[in-house]
């Protein structure tokens, strides 16, 4: 199965077909050295929401409103093979006219899919997240999907390093060399 089987929690959704949703929780404090930050270090393992691409659309939309996000991975069996989000609700199916309680996620998800590594830099992932204009993320390592991560959870570590940034050099600039400060005292 997909990472750790015992990690997963499986909901029954009102079609009677499965979706797996992550339960691992919060990774913890977003600190550390700008240059060095990987996404690995950033994101919440397992705060993954994924249905399989038979389910209908009106079933994902549910699921992605309970659970506050707004987008899921879309898979075949154990395979990452879509995504499906809040803009493909507005453009696929709304704009289009499709019914969500008949029409399956399979034939209204994005297919092409731009994923970033595990040990990918924060930075990466912005610039990658800006040329595709996208606003969510798929985390993989080694082949497997290890969460989800978005814009806002980038831009929030990326606001944290620029006020340390201008903290430390605050201190360099304004800082008394200890000769001097020993003369005043």
């Amino acid at each position: 199965m997909f990472l750790n089987p015992m990690s997963w929690q499986h909901s029954t959704i009102p079609s009677g077909q499965g979706l797996w949703s992550g339960a691992w929780g919060d990774a913890g404090r977003l600190g550390g050295d700008a240059a060095m930050k990987k996404l690995r270090d950033i994101m919440r393992y397992g705060f993954l929401f994924t249905v399989q691409r038979g389910v209908i659309v009106a079933d994902a939309v549910r699921m992605m409103a309970t659970h506050n996000v707004g987008i899921v991975a879309v898979l075949e069996g154990d395979r990452l093979i879509g995504v499906f989000s809040e803009r493909d609700v507005v453009r696929r199916v709304v704009d289009r006219g499709l019914n969500p309680t008949r029409t399956p996620v399979g034939d209204v998800m994005t297919t092409e899919i731009v994923v970033a590594d595990a040990d990918e830099d924060y930075q990466s992932a912005i610039r990658k997240m800006d040329q595709a204009n996208i606003r969510h993320l798929p985390v993989v390592s080694e082949g497997r999907l290890l969460s989800m991560i978005s814009i806002r959870d980038l831009l929030r570590v990326d606001m944290q390093d620029k006020g340390d940034e201008i903290r430390y050099l605050r201190e360099y600039l304004y800082q008394v060399p200890p000769d001097i400060a020993r003369a005043r005292g």
